[in-house]
């Protein structure tokens, strides 16, 4: 299996390819994991310009040589190139799969949108930096290498499902490039922000004429929470308990995805 890494936000560094690109050697010596050379490179916050990133991305996707693409990282820029990519993608695009999380929602939720290819939440190449980071990554290249469903978040059960970034799918609602995902179980998870900004966000969710008709909701790691002043005196399951009953859906509790070393995969759609 040939699997293609690229950057469409943030460059990764060589460093931490060289690592990942290792361990799948090790664990997994049935791939061909191959660092696109845009993955390395820079301009200002970006892994090359939106025209570079761009550029990268459809040539992975477009060529029947790889069987799937797996960002390298998230951060930013994502969504900077989705005009320029989506209506280019030719057909060997639609037969990969495609994983990612965090920023990369914008590209998941656009391919998911278009029916284009087998989305993925799921960790990428820099999680190998975490702590226990092979473990990590392995839920990934288990999953698309081997169908491995060891590294699926526990609960998804038979149902349809779809996990973004809280903030990624905030900027998707009232765009053409959010999916419906009618009868899906929406996880949702985030970091490094105030708890007001996350109520914020889920009121958005909730009052999303796009999202009507979902299945349930459920929560993700919040972590790296930005402390407010005053304290914020609401829980996080009293939050989402509260915007459920205003979308009119249930609360499903917590699920093991999100910017932590425990991420699990979702599949989009059923697994």
């Amino acid at each position: 299996m040939r699997i293609g890494v690229v950057a469409p936000a943030r460059p990764v560094d060589r460093i931490v390819a060289a690592r990942a690109g290792a361990f799948a050697a090790i664990a997994y010596p049935e791939v061909d994991l191959v660092f696109h050379p845009q993955c390395f490179e820079s301009e200002g916050h970006f892994a090359g310009s939106d025209a570079v990133r761009a550029a990268a991305f459809l040539q992975v996707a477009n060529d029947p040589a790889y069987d799937a693409i797996w960002f390298a990282r998230g951060g930013y820029g994502s969504n900077r190139i989705l005009r320029e990519v989506m209506p280019r993608l030719e057909e060997p695009a639609r037969r990969k799969a495609y994983a990612g999380f965090s920023d990369m929602g914008f590209l998941l939720g656009a391919l998911y949108a278009a029916r284009v290819g087998r989305p993925v939440h799921a960790p990428m190449a820099s999680d190998i930096n975490r702590a226990k980071g092979d473990e990590t990554i392995a839920r990934t290249l288990g999953w698309l290498v081997r169908g491995d469903r060891q590294g699926l978040e526990p609960e998804l059960g038979g149902r349809p499902a779809a996990a973004f970034n809280l903030a990624i799918l905030d900027a998707l609602v009232g765009t053409p490039w959010l999916p419906d995902l009618a009868d899906h179980v929406l996880i949702v998870e985030e970091v490094s922000e105030p708890l007001y900004r996350v109520d914020r966000m889920l009121f958005t969710l909730a009052n999303a004429t796009q999202l009507k008709g979902i299945a349930g909701l459920r929560l993700g790691v919040v972590n790296d929470v930005v402390e407010n002043d005053p304290p914020w005196a609401e829980s996080l399951e009293s939050m989402m308990r509260r915007w459920a009953g205003d979308m009119g859906v249930p609360y499903l509790g917590r699920a093991r995805v999100g910017h932590a070393q425990d991420n699990h995969v979702v599949p989009f759609g059923i697994a």
